[in-house]
């Protein structure tokens, strides 16, 4: 924190200090303006200011002040305050603000003038959903607090500022509704922000590896999210969100295994087809780091549980393969997640026809090299799907990872290896915590109540009550929503 040094008398005095502190930057303009036979001094950082605001406003009502007997009446028409701090003034103008300085006074003006470029609050990409709202947050931290305001206009809901990052200065902001979440969350997500000691602090992956409990898991520990629709629906269930300045992402916390599982389309929909979808997600988790596992398992050590006819199919594709099963998976694998990154990082057009025709051609041409089986490339096929089903692109990355050590599991002891490595994945599940919440619940510590939006999702009218995991000063959420039925 920079110490206090307050503006003296002399103009030159102030403006030298100031550019002192900017290290006589190019980019500093200094306007020399006269106020009723006083001469003053306004500065900005033309590639931060909106130059229009500046020369339209600021300018004109200085010039138009020079003939008014009262200066008291400057910048009517923007925002305008007053300080005697020149540290102030140097963070204001890095903020894109102007500073209007006299001599001869030991205070001056700081008048807005911040430049924005804000995109389209379009629908994210990567949360895109079928039903509900299509916008999504954008890099300005004002306007993703508007999306949010609009959503959920209650006055209760608070927003808290901060600063973290000693060089970057980047603005964050505690979102949460104030007779629902808890004051021990909240101040325990704001105590950890307020900690981050560092020089450098770029939103969301700074801040989240900052305030996570266990940054040696695999799996994420706040929920991001580009949507207002789900921050709004996390926040009426007591939790708080963290959005920063440049950031179109937010962070919810606390949240459970389970939350990364759940999407929007989950409650825009009938709920018997949502249950029937989600449930499909959750056995995909399975799938997309076990099946590789036990497909490997099975063709090493037990082969007498499969049909006769089964594995005569799979061993006469197994002939001519000079590799172990291990050494297949471990090649395939491997060829699909560069085909998956050169595909993310291309352009999106270029990237499409990469993963497409790569994956035909180097798939047909490598099992026709007789590397793989065609087995094989069945078996990482729909283990890939089934990663694409998980709705968080973090949590698909862990399970991702964690196929590998399953596989080399299975591959040194069978289906025994595989199931130590369930029991020991369940015993690091059950062991996590994020802000003093069970990363497992509602099954460890389990929870029948809190069982009606995991799996499966009842119908809404029967979710009364909000899970216990979020610590909500507020367990009741509705009454008898169906009154209506009652009555008849």
């Amino acid at each position: 924190m920079n110490k206090p040094h307050f503006a003296v008398a002399a103009l030159a005095d102030n403006v030298a200090f100031i550019e002192q502190q900017l290290f006589h930057t190019d980019d500093l303009v200094k306007h020399a303006v006269v106020l009723h036979d006083t001469p003053g001094m306004l500065l900005y950082i033309d590639s931060v200011v909106d130059q229009e605001v500046v020369q339209t406003h600021i300018l004109g009502d200085l010039y138009d002040s020079s003939n008014d007997s009262h200066s008291h009446n400057m910048f009517t028409t923007l925002g305008s305050s007053k300080d005697n701090d020149l540290q102030t003034a140097v963070e204001a103008l890095i903020q894109g603000n102007c500073a209007f300085i006299l001599d001869g006074i030991c205070e001056f003006y700081i008048l807005s003038s911040e430049k924005w470029y804000a995109r389209s609050t379009a629908e994210p990409e990567n949360e895109g959903v079928i039903r509900g709202p299509h916008n999504g947050f954008v890099e300005p931290l004002q306007v993703n607090l508007n999306l949010v305001r609009k959503q959920l206009t209650s006055p209760s809901l608070i927003v808290r500022y901060h600063t973290v990052g000693s060089k970057t200065r980047t603005k964050v902001a505690v979102v949460y509704v104030q007779d629902l979440a808890n004051p021990e969350l909240v101040e325990n997500v704001q105590h950890r922000i307020q900690s981050i000691d560092s020089d450098m602090v770029m939103p969301p992956g700074f801040i989240q590896e900052f305030m996570e409990d266990n940054p040696y898991s695999l799996f994420p520990q706040q929920l991001s999210t580009e949507r207002p629709d789900r921050v709004v629906a996390h926040l009426m269930e007591g939790r708080v969100a963290i959005i920063a300045d440049g950031s179109p992402s937010a962070l919810i916390a606390p949240v459970t295994f389970f939350a990364f599982y759940q999407s929007p389309d989950d409650y825009h929909g009938r709920w018997l087809i949502s249950s029937f979808l989600r449930f499909i997600r959750m056995v995909s988790f399975m799938i997309a780091f076990t099946l590789p596992a036990v497909y490997i398992a099975t063709i090493t050590f037990h082969w007498a549980i499969l049909p006769l006819e089964l594995a005569h199919t799979i061993k006469k594709s197994l002939q001519n393969i000079p590799f172990p099963a291990l050494v297949e998976a471990m090649l395939l694998e491997l060829i699909f997640e560069v085909l998956r990154e050169a595909g993310v990082r291309l352009p999106s057009r270029v990237g499409q026809t990469i993963g497409i025709v790569g994956g035909l051609v180097i798939g047909d041409a490598i099992v026709r090299a007789g590397l793989v089986s065609y087995t094989m490339i069945i078996v990482v096929s729909l283990t890939a799907i089934s990663s694409f089903l998980i709705p968080s692109h973090e949590m698909s990355s862990a399970v991702r990872i964690l196929r590998f050590p399953m596989m080399v599991a299975a591959a040194i002891f069978g289906y025994i290896g595989i199931s130590f490595g369930l029991v020991i994945l369940t015993i690091h599940l059950c062991k996590l915590e994020t802000f003093g919440t069970p990363y497992f619940a509602p099954l460890a510590p389990f929870r029948l109540a809190d069982m009606k939006d995991v799996m499966i999702r009842f119908p809404i009218w029967a979710l009364r009550g909000r899970p216990h995991g979020t610590q909500a000063q507020k367990l009741k959420q509705q009454d008898f929503p169906r009154s209506w039925k009652r009555r008849e």
